[in-house]
């Protein structure tokens, strides 16, 4: 049996990032609500809010030591199985995750403990303090992931350098590359998927409590901040998902023709899909349900225009249809479908009704899952909808293909005057792996994940069932009231004398 090392490595990144990708987006959400629920206790002094955000602390750590362990893997993938990439991109990588490590990972790790074990050691402020720096860390975190990821969708302020081992991209302005065109757009739109992860996973957990009717007062609080921040993501994920359309019909049209299904370019307004299933052979969408001249609407602003369809590249040029079009709508149909439960329970809660519909919080407790499958069909789709490319190659010349219906968009990659300016996937894998060994590693890897994610649902149940405390102990600042120098002082004079202080007193008594 013939091991195909480029499909086994994608395959091996995909599920590696996939399942790091539970954890970053519920870190972010959760931490964004930990700052206003210990905002809300230090401005109304109620212990039962102290209480309650002690509770979702602890969860919080629990996940973000699971990202963290699961998050390790990428970046050995990347010269194990990618070195090609790794030489290519090198110099842009590096500048940004340098910058993650430094900006972002330090700041929230560094203020972790003191969240997590400085309730009784700091005062309030301090401790309010270190939630908003574990707050801005992860955000910070997300910053330069998805700087550097839309990189590769979008290149910009870089050029292309011969060097000994093929060409690699090279910074000539660092600005440029960080807002990259597709960069803010992405950014909001993984911000919005974050804010989404975490609400829905307070709402799951509260809306399980108020059902077995247990911690109610502090369920009741924990799902109406919640709910609140939930719905205004909702409705922001339509907005923001357009600005992101808009952005890739420019940059990036065979993606959007994937993930619409659009094989051939229409004369007029291109309808937009609502359902169908893609042919590729046929070349078509089946069972298509359209709604006429949506498309080049929600694009162009206008029902004439038409929208690029695959037809208009190389056949080597094009993406694959099936997946980037099925998640593209899987996450679409998740968004509406949050849209609608958040605007019921909103009203629900408005007229104080919504503690008494059940059925709607047994719909709160399991809509954690869509929530997290819409997070990962994202993914899928702008990764998968941008192949044959690992890194983007910029269009050479875009306007005569547009004008032109006869011809391609080809890529400056094509012209061989020059330094290509992309890098396909099949040309990044490293040449000195067989697929033997990535279909191990693979196996490996797999077995690990499944252990920490088992892992991090075993203690995450556990804390769940054990609940809130029930006994408040003595608030941050309430009992010892020193500044967290001091803490650590006191701290290291409770271990005893250091090493140096004992062999100095040695020394001493030698004298």
């Amino acid at each position: 049996m013939e091991f195909d090392v480029v499909l086994l490595s994608r395959l091996q990144f995909a599920f590696t990032i996939m399942v790091h990708y539970l954890f970053p987006p519920l870190s972010i959400g959760l931490a964004v609500l930990l700052v206003i629920f210990e905002a809300i206790w230090l401005k109304t002094g109620d212990p039962d809010w102290h209480r309650l955000t002690k509770f979702w602390v602890k969860l919080f750590a629990v996940t973000f030591a699971v990202g963290v362990a699961t998050g390790i893997v990428m970046e050995f993938e990347f010269g194990t199985n990618w070195a090609v990439y790794s030489r290519f991109v090198g110099d842009v990588f590096g500048s940004a995750l340098a910058a993650e490590g430094i900006f972002a990972f330090f700041l929230e790790s560094g203020f972790l403990a003191v969240l997590v074990f400085g309730w009784d050691r700091v005062g309030k402020k301090m401790h309010f303090f270190s939630t908003l720096m574990v707050c801005l860390g992860s955000i910070f975190s997300s910053v330069w992931i998805v700087v550097a990821n839309s990189w590769q969708q979008t290149p910009a302020g870089h050029h292309i350098v011969a060097a000994a081992r093929g060409e690699r991209a090279e910074i000539v302005d660092f600005w440029a590359l960080v807002f990259n065109p597709s960069t803010m757009d992405r950014l909001v739109h993984v911000w919005i998927g974050a804010l989404l992860t975490g609400t829905f996973f307070v709402m799951s957990i509260s809306a399980y409590y108020l059902l077995k009717n247990r911690h109610v007062v502090f369920a009741k609080r924990s799902f109406t901040v919640a709910l609140i921040l939930g719905t205004m993501a909702a409705l922001s994920a339509p907005i923001s998902g357009d600005s992101s359309a808009v952005l890739v019909a420019r940059e990036q049209p065979s993606k959007l023709a994937a993930m619409e299904g659009l094989y051939k370019t229409t004369e007029g307004g291109t309808p937009i899909t609502v359902f169908g299933i893609p042919d590729d052979e046929a070349q078509e969408l089946k069972y298509a349900l359209q709604i006429p001249a949506g498309l080049s609407l929600l694009t162009y602003r206008n029902t004439t225009t038409p929208v690029v369809g695959l037809d208009r590249f190389n056949p080597a040029d094009r993406p694959p249809v099936l997946i980037p079009f099925f998640s593209f709508h899987l996450m679409v149909a998740i968004g509406s479908l949050l849209i609608v439960m958040t605007l019921a329970a909103l009203f629900l809660l408005w007229r104080g009704r919504l503690f008494e519909r059940r059925w709607l919080l047994w719909g709160f407790v399991f809509a954690i899952v869509p929530v997290y499958l819409a997070n990962q069909a994202g993914w899928v789709a702008a990764e998968v909808g941008r192949q044959p490319w690992i890194v983007q190659a910029e269009f050479a010349p875009v306007m005569a293909a547009r004008e032109d219906p006869e011809a391609f968009y080809k890529y400056h990659e094509m012209d061989f005057t020059a330094p290509v300016n992309g890098l396909r996937t099949r040309d990044a894998v490293s040449g000195a792996i067989t697929g033997e060994m990535v279909a191990g590693s693979l196996v490996m890897f797999g077995l690990i994940y499944l252990l920490l994610v088992l892992v991090w649902v075993f203690v995450l149940n556990t804390k769940i069932h054990a609940g809130p405390e029930e006994a408040e102990g003595p608030a941050a600042g309430e009992g010892k009231r020193a500044g967290f120098f001091a803490v650590a002082a006191e701290q290291a004079d409770a271990a005893g004398p250091s090493y140096t202080d004992a062999r100095r007193k040695e020394a001493d008594g030698d004298d």
